[in-house]
Formats: C-alpha cells, sequence, structure tokens
C-alpha cells in the first residue's frame, strides 16, 4: 500500500529530529570513533529525508522548511550534554526502536529498507558499548556507508514507484531480520539508571501521598492532625528502607547469577578454545561479515583470552561485564529516589498545619507527578502531557481513596 501524503509528512519530521539528534551527539561526543559512527547514522537519517522528500513533491506538496526537533529528542539532547553520550544510550535505543515500529507498522514495501537501517543503528551503538569496554577497534557497522548505500538507493527507488519489488528494497536486510527477531536486544535498555530514579520516585510519591491522605482523612475527623507528619515521615523511612533492601537483593542474586555464567563460560573458553572461537566466528558471519572476515576477527579476539572471554561473555551471554552493577549502589540509589518522591507531600507539614498545609501537599504531589509523567515519556515515547495526566490521575486516584477510607475509619474511631 503506497505511502499517503500525511503520513510522508510524519515520516519526514521523525528523519529530520533523527538528524538533528546524531548531529548533536557526534558534536557532542568526545571519542572520535564514536563521533564518527554518530555522524554516519547522522548521514543515513539525511538519506531517509531525501527519501520522504522526494516522495512529498512527487505528490505535489510543498516541502515544509526544517524546524525544532520535537520534545523528547531535545530532552535527549540537552541530557547527553550534561551527562555524556553514554548516559542518553537507552533513551536513543528506545527512540530507534519506536522509529522502527513506526515503519513496520506502514506495511510498505518502500519503507522496509529504512526499517532495516534503524535496526543497523542499534547495532552500532551495541558495538560501540563493546568497543568503549575492551578499548578495541570494534567495527562499527559491515562495510560501513558502502552497505548503507546499497540499501538506501533500493528505498529511494521504491518510493519513486509507489510500490517497487519487495525483494530488491531488503537486498542486504535478511541476515538483519534474522538477528533483530532473534536477539531483538532490548530497544528500551536494560533498566537504565534514569528508568530506575524516575519509577523510584514514582513508588515514593504515589504510596506516601496516598498514606499522608489517609491519615489527613482521619486526622481531619479525630482532630489530630499531628499524626499525619509523623505517618508521612514513617511511610517515607519504612518505604524507602524496603526499596533499597528488595533492590539490594535483587541486584546481588542478578550478579551472582551473571558471574556464575561469566565462570562457566571462562572454563569453556579455556577447555574447549577452537570451538569457542568458531562459535565467536558463527556470531560475526550472522552480523553481515563474510567467512574469511569473520574468522580474521575472530582469530585476532582470541590471541588475548581476557579479551576473547569479554567478546564471548557479550556476543554469545548478552551481557556486559562492566554493567553487572553495584548491589550497594543499587540500594542507595533506590533509596534516595524513593525518599526524594515520599518527601513531596510530608514537607507542608514540616514547615505548617492545618488547611494550608494539606493543600500545599495536594498541590506540590500533583505537580511532582505531572513531572513524574513527564520523565515517564521520554523512556515510552508517548506524549507528554498524556504520561503526565495519567500520572496525575493515578496519584490522584490512590489519594482519594485512601482520604475517604481514612475519613471512615476517623469517624469511626472518633465515634
Amino acid at each position: 500500500m503506497p505511502i499517503d501524503l500525511a503520513q510522508s509528512l510524519e515520516n519526514l519530521k521523525l528523519e529530520r529530529d533523527a538528524i538533528q539528534l546524531y548531529d548533536a551527539l557526534a558534536t557532542i561526543e568526545k571519542d572520535p570513533a564514536r563521533a564518527d559512527a554518530f555522524r554516519t547514522i547522522a548521514g543515513n537519517e539525511r538519506r531517509h529525508a531525501e527519501i520522504w522528500a522526494t516522495r512529498l513533491t512527487e505528490l505535489g506538496a510543498t516541502v515544509p522548511p526544517v524546524g525544532g526537533a520535537r520534545f523528547r529528542v531535545r530532552v535527549i539532547i540537552a541530557l547527553a550534554r550534561l551527562l555524556g553520550t553514554h548516559a542518553v544510550k537507552d533513551l536513543v535505543l528506545a527512540l530507534e526502536g519506536d522509529e522502527e515500529d513506526i515503519y513496520m507498522a506502514q506495511a510498505a514495501p518502500e519503507v522496509e529498507a529504512i526499517a532495516a537501517d534503524e535496526r543497523e543503528h542499534a547495532e552500532i551503538w551495541k558495538r560501540l558499548s563493546v568497543d568503549r569496554a575492551t578499548g578495541s577497534e570494534a567495527p562499527v557497522a559491515p562495510d560501513g556507508a558502502a552497505r548503507a548505500a546499497a540499501i538506501s538507493p533500493s528505498a529511494r527507488a521504491a518510493v519513486r514507484a509507489g510500490a517497487a519489488d519487495h525483494a530488491s528494497a531488503v537486498v542486504g536486510v535478511s541476515n538483519a531480520t534474522e538477528i533483530a527477531s532473534r536477539e531483538r536486544w532490548h530497544r528500551a535498555g536494560r533498566s537504565g539508571t534514569l528508568r530506575a530514579v524516575i519509577f523510584g520516585v514514582s513508588d515514593g510519591l504515589v504510596s506516601n501521598l496516598a498514606l499522608v491522605m489517609g491519615v489527613a482523612g482521619a486526622g481531619a475527623a479525630i482532630g489530630e492532625g499531628r499524626f499525619i507528619l509523623l505517618a508521612g515521615i514513617a511511610g517515607l523511612l519504612a518505604g524507602a528502607f524496603s526499596m533499597a533492601a528488595g533492590e539490594y537483593i535483587s541486584m546481588q542474586s542478578q550478579r551472582e547469577l551473571f558471574e556464575r555464567q561469566i565462570a562457566l563460560e571462562r572454563a569453556e573458553l579455556e577447555a574447549m578454545p577452537d570451538e569457542e572461537r568458531e562459535e565467536l566466528a558463527a556470531v560475526y558471519r550472522a552480523k553481515g561479515f563474510t567467512a574469511a572476515e569473520a574468522d580474521a576477527i575472530a582469530t585476532r579476539m582470541f590471541a588475548d583470552p581476557e579479551h576473547a572471554l569479554d567478546t564471548l561473555v557479550r556476543e554469545e551471554l548478552g551481557l556486559d561485564p562492566d554493567e553487572l552493577g553495584s548491589a550497594w549502589g543499587a540500594a542507595a540509589g533506590s533509596f534516595i529516589a524513593f525518599a526524594a518522591g515520599a518527601i513531596v507531600p510530608v514537607l507542608p507539614y514540616v514547615f505548617g498545619s492545618g488547611a494550608a498545609a494539606f493543600w500545599t501537599a495536594i498541590g506540590a504531589s500533583l505537580v511532582a507527578l505531572f513531572l513524574v509523567g513527564a520523565g515517564v515519556s521520554l523512556l515510552t515515547g508517548r506524549s507528554l502531557l498524556f504520561s503526565g495526566g495519567r500520572q496525575v490521575g493515578i496519584g490522584s486516584a490512590a489519594a482519594a481513596v485512601t482520604y475517604a477510607v481514612g475519613s471512615i475509619i476517623g469517624v469511626t474511631v472518633a465515634g
């Protein structure tokens, strides 16, 4: 089914946003190899934008001027400037995954090659992560610009034809598709720091707001408003310590499991190095390298046993030894995130009481809930207003229910 005018405009905007993102990342990045990889991706996105601009022209529409990027992209760029490009990997991968899903949902042959490029961009990020950890010159993409050039003209020809032969549009894509379906390697990232912070704050805010409102409802009936502050502080500490303990046990157990898997891989490497080298070569052949290239890369990797182990762990097990995480760090992070959210409805009662503190707590909590929802939208790709409004609705419902229950219990106790 040919792509219509409205969809072509949306696709053009999508690609222009991606151009601005990767141009910015290339400027921010200090590592020349990573910066070059970002420029390569930006070049792919420019080719995609040209495809949709051409399509608009053929449909008789005026190609709109380049505008500012959408809010989600601007936030990612701002975070990259502040924290570095490594810190925004999960957010960019989520964005790439969303773009791939958008193209695949269009079910038109002309977008297949572009979707394959989006999958390849995710592979580039993965190789950059390997390169960072090992210090090796891991290849950014098979055949570099040549592969991109082989894909993009096919897609452009398909657009001009409206519905060109599907096979020609996906030249060189089968390997990428097979890998994507087999590995689907975590487009949204693996529980990144930003994700943990956002949801930790959300847990603390919603749970302690509900607690404070429940006690406030009972306190209004009983006439003991000072219990609100005590309950809020108790809820903050109990929840924060519970979150920290749970995160510590979870992270430590996961770390021990990963360490055991790495130890087993080390034993296999020592016991049968030739078989392991062949397995690694097979992985690179699946990524699009020729048999000779894959064998050469695997042989070079196995020249250093520790380097070989690191690569096998990443490629076969899908683990990053440098990102196993600290159980104590995870526990501290969970404690702080939960406490940061839980303190919001409590603070007004630290400095005041009565109706003023009550309504200030509600107002501050609603604002905080919206901000947390806006943060969630960075990960999910949903509208900022939708995510923020949904978070406000959930928090408000929890607070209203507990306030009502507290009022009923308070009246019963007072009577």
